[in-house]
């Protein structure tokens, strides 16, 4: 059977990705990939960072860089976690090269045993770089999904090069914005070779369960006024901008509280600094720390809170944001990224300026008075489900591979 005759077979490819040691890092990509795994056969390969010695650093900050078995399976999908060479840090020019060496001979062994045909990274860079060497390499077609870090990236003088190389250097683009996909144009890149596919939303995972039962299950009261956020405890999610403002509001709403859910993540852990802050303000009856949850509880605390709020400084897609929806809640966060793509409606929440404390506070008490139409947060959040963006990615998997190399 030639190339243009066979079907694909996708090779995952990212370095963000679930395990026991970090079960919530990456959920994003595994909720979307694994939903194609239901039409095409696919494979996991995430490379995990070591270098020597680095389980030392794990006595001063826990999680960093949590081990990951060599091999796992979930759902039925295999996964691989290949160990490429990283200094924390530092060298992050070499990063791509090291993934794409640490990863070559799993990939060799998955496309000559096993005749999987596609490498579909996530993230331009290391991941798109360390992919489109090992598709040179290899001699296998390779996609990339651009979801946000490449703004960051394209930044940072010795990243720069390498991030426009893997993009040109791979067969097809995925931008999960429109945004993205204008700045992968600015960088160069032509526009027909990318494909805007948005992360969907599981309505069946995410539904609204009655406020009063799940108030009463994490110990709040019907009058309360509750605000929820959901992400990684990193400083770009924003956690600490909306407790800056929280005193002022407690002067309008006596009854306010905060639920913060998520734990560390890959870009670093702000707990302690958020307890400080909490602490500092005299806030500990009105913040809430519910730790990190698996996705099928979520609906649980979205469904007590009365707005959904992410003072982000930086998104590409936020998936997050449609899960708050399915669960009723309209969304308030910052004119970063691709949010007003996906708060693309007045009456879905509100979109404000990063960085501005006063307009955040008044964006949140105005969100409090307003009636909102919980109905219409809830169809828009159903119109966005993942049945529409995994037929887009199967018919795109498809041509690469029909097209040849």
């Amino acid at each position: 059977m030639t190339l243009n005759e066979q079907h694909p077979k996708i090779v995952v490819y990212s370095s963000l990705f679930p395990h026991a040691g970090s079960p919530t890092a990456g959920v994003f990509i595994r909720e979307r990939m694994f939903r194609v795994g239901k039409e095409l056969p696919i494979t996991v390969v995430s490379p995990k960072p070591w270098f020597p010695g680095q389980g030392l650093i794990r006595y001063f900050r826990p999680y960093f860089r949590p081990s990951a078995p060599w091999r796992d399976i979930q759902d039925e999908v295999e996964i691989f976690y290949p160990r490429y060479l990283s200094f924390p840090g530092i060298f992050k020019q070499l990063d791509g090269l090291f993934m794409a060496l640490g990863s070559y001979f799993t990939l060799r062994m998955l496309i000559r045993k096993r005749g999987f045909n596609l490498l579909d990274a996530h993230f331009a860079y290391p991941d798109g770089y360390a992919a489109t060497l090992l598709g040179k390499w290899l001699e296998m077609p390779v996609s990339i999904t651009l979801r946000g870090t490449e703004l960051r990236h394209s930044a940072t003088p010795g990243l720069l090069p390498k991030l426009r190389c893997a993009m040109k250097r791979a067969d097809r683009l995925f931008s999960v914005s429109d945004s993205l996909r204008k700045h992968a144009i600015s960088l160069g890149i032509e526009p027909e070779k990318i494909t805007v596919v948005g992360n969907g939303v599981d309505t069946k995972k995410f539904k609204p369960i009655p406020k009063s039962d799940a108030r009463r299950q994490l110990g709040l009261s019907d009058r309360d006024r509750v605000l929820i956020s959901v992400g990684g405890l990193v400083e770009r999610k924003g956690f600490h901008r909306v407790i800056e403002v929280l005193p002022g509001l407690l002067k309008e709403y006596p009854d306010l509280k905060y639920l913060i859910v998520g734990g560390p993540g890959p870009e670093g852990d702000w707990s302690e600094r958020l307890r400080q802050q909490v602490s500092a303000l005299r806030l500990e009856n009105v913040v809430i720390f519910l730790g990190a949850m698996p996705s099928e509880r979520l609906k649980t605390p979205m469904s007590a809170a009365d707005i959904f709020v992410l003072a982000t400084s930086n998104e590409g897609w936020a998936n997050v944001f449609l899960e708050a929806m399915a669960c009723g809640l309209p969304v308030v966060t910052t004119d970063v990224g691709g949010n007003r793509e996906v708060v693309c409606r007045n009456e879905l929440g509100v979109i404000l300026p990063f960085g501005d404390s006063e307009k955040l506070a008044s964006a949140l008490s105005n969100a409090f008075r307003r009636s909102w139409d919980k109905a219409a947060i809830l169809s828009y959040a159903a119109e966005n489900s993942w049945d529409s963006r995994i037929t887009v990615l199967k018919d795109a998997f498809s041509k690469i591979i029909a097209a040849g190399r």
